[in-house]
């Protein structure tokens, strides 16, 4: 069976210190130890986490180099970032959530994760990320909540 690549981004970290999303978040994260499933961390993701807690931080150091693969933010991602924006998927005030979900289907990740309804985990929005997929030659990307994706019991 494929091991699941997912790519995650600043909220699903955070959320393992947030009460209402703890739960889910650090299910994830012991999949990711256990290589159930790779995490996709770029560094854009990295330079958000320097404005964090130390103990948020530190999570990404519990995963072993099998359990994360990282991804940089490139050309490529910028572009079709700018073209989510362009195309009204989100706002230009959204510029970072572009570049995750750029950086994620440039990556071929098998799914984006994240705790952000009001952006990226957004019905609306995922059909128009995915129609400028498609219209920019890219495959079309899953955006889910982490609960979405855990293994079942």
């Amino acid at each position: 069976m494929k091991v699941l690549r997912i790519y995650i981004d600043t909220s699903v970290i955070g959320g393992c210190f947030d009460a209402e999303y703890e739960k889910a978040s650090k299910q994830l994260w012991s999949e990711f130890r256990k290589g159930k499933k790779i995490a996709i961390a770029s560094d854009l993701l990295l330079l958000e986490l320097e404005e964090a807690p130390v103990r948020v931080r530190r999570l990404l150091n519990d995963l072993s180099e099998n359990s994360i693969e990282y991804i940089s933010l490139d050309e490529e991602s910028i572009a079709l970032a700018n073209t989510y924006i362009q195309d009204g998927a989100v706002a230009e005030s959204s510029l970072s959530d572009a570049r995750h979900i750029a950086m994620a289907t440039i990556a071929r990740a098998d799914v984006l994760v994240s705790w952000n309804f009001k952006h990226i985990v957004n019905l609306n929005r995922i059909r128009r990320f995915n129609a400028v997929n498609l219209k920019s030659g890219y495959p079309t990307i899953e955006i889910r909540s982490p609960s979405e994706v855990l293994n079942e019991n």
